[in-house]
C-alpha cells in the first residue's frame, strides 16, 4: 500500500508542474522517477503485464529525456 501512496504523491507534484507550466528539466526527471517506482511495484507484484508497461514507458520516458538534454 506505501508503493500506491508513493505513487500518488508523485503524480501530485508532476500535476502541480505541469498545471505551473514548469520547464521539461523538472518535469521530466518526476516521470522517470514515477516510471522507475512503478517498474519496482511491478517487480515486487510479480505482474508480468505490469512489468513489461512499465518498462515500455520507461524506454520512452529515457528516449524523450535524451531528446530533451540533447536540445539544452
Amino acid at each position: 500500500m506505501e508503493e500506491a501512496h508513493a505513487l500518488l504523491a508523485r503524480l501530485e507534484r508532476i500535476e502541480t508542474l505541469d498545471r505551473a507550466n514548469a520547464p521539461a528539466e523538472l518535469l521530466l526527471p518526476e516521470l522517470q522517477a514515477l516510471v522507475h517506482e512503478a517498474e519496482a511495484w511491478a517487480r515486487r507484484e510479480r505482474d508480468p503485464d505490469a512489468e513489461a508497461a512499465a518498462a515500455d514507458c520507461a524506454s520512452a520516458c529515457d528516449v524523450v529525456l535524451g531528446a530533451a538534454m540533447a536540445r539544452a
